[in-house]
């Protein structure tokens, strides 16, 4: 079983923190604040902390191998991003025919595509779903699920023959069969359930396979064994855990965004620290984080 130590907490105070991962290029996690517009970088050595405003909400985003702006997902769809001086290339808008879906949870598979997911933001008639898309280097966009409510929990195993999958309000994080050549998905599987109330939110893998993900109303963050069974529960001080990444020099540091949105005055007081960045030391590895292209 994992081991961990809480090591550093990041005073960020985020109304909806997402979507953090690990550059190594530069030493930092990177981070967004949806709700906010802003993306976030921390430096680890120097704990410096860094923001940009946005555009418009910024849901996830990606590292390029060839180019130095973020390939991002704005509520409104695929663009590249360029942070020195914000300006924003549009690449396509999957979703702007259906009124109050925008982009959510997102990152590239092994073999470079860059995937995201959607979330009914705002559900205006009775067939409005949302659903998980794919960018590949050639500007291609794939549409793989549909019929989601909230995308979630989306990364892969280690050898690319699996895709973990969540749509947060069924409590349920799936697994398909991947066949990493040609990016499709199949073969759906239940990888595990949470309780009423406890809903899967954002994961990642770790070098031995096992995936960690963070559980919006759960106060943890759970590391499940390839079978589903839950090996370890990370315990957090605030109930709005919503991403995981491993970053550092070792790649063995959790770092775990979290919310304060929907919070009510009390519940504030009795976590105060939500919407912070927490970095926990652990005897696990993880895995570089894939770049798109």
């Amino acid at each position: 079983m994992a081991n961990y130590t809480l090591i550093d907490t990041v005073p960020c105070e985020n109304v909806l923190g997402e979507g953090i991962q690990w550059n190594s290029q530069d030493q930092c996690f990177w981070w967004t604040d949806i709700h906010s517009a802003k993306l976030y970088r921390y430096h680890l050595a120097t704990k410096k902390l860094s923001h940009w405003n946005l555009p418009e909400k910024l849901c996830c985003f990606a590292f390029a191998k060839n180019d130095s702006r973020l390939l991002a997902a704005f509520e409104s769809g695929f663009a590249w991003f360029d942070y020195s001086n914000g300006v924003v290339e549009w690449i396509a808008k999957p979703e702007a025919h259906i009124p109050g879906n925008r982009s959510n949870d997102g990152r590239c598979d092994r073999q470079g595509r860059f995937w995201m997911g959607t979330i009914l933001d705002q559900k205006n008639t009775p067939d409005q779903y949302a659903s998980l898309y794919s960018l590949s280097a050639d500007g291609k966009i794939n549409q793989h699920l549909t019929g989601l409510h909230i995308s979630n929990a989306l990364c892969w195993s280690p050898d690319s023959r699996k895709l973990y999958h969540a749509d947060s309000p069924t409590h349920t994080i799936n697994v398909y069969d991947f066949d990493a050549a040609d990016g499709t998905l199949s073969n759906r599987q239940v990888f595990a359930r949470t309780e009423p109330g406890v809903e899967p939110d954002g994961a990642c893998v770790d070098a031995q396979g096992y995936v960690w993900n963070a559980q919006w109303g759960g106060n943890r963050v759970v590391r499940y064994a390839p079978d589903g069974s839950i090996d370890l529960v990370l315990t957090m001080p605030v109930s709005q855990a919503t991403c995981v990444a491993f970053g550092g020099e070792q790649l063995n540091l959790l770092a775990v965004t979290s919310a304060r949105i929907g919070l009510s005055e009390d519940a504030l007081k009795l976590q105060p620290q939500a919407g912070n960045l927490f970095i926990f030391q652990t005897d696990i590895q993880g895995l570089e984080e894939p770049r798109f292209g």
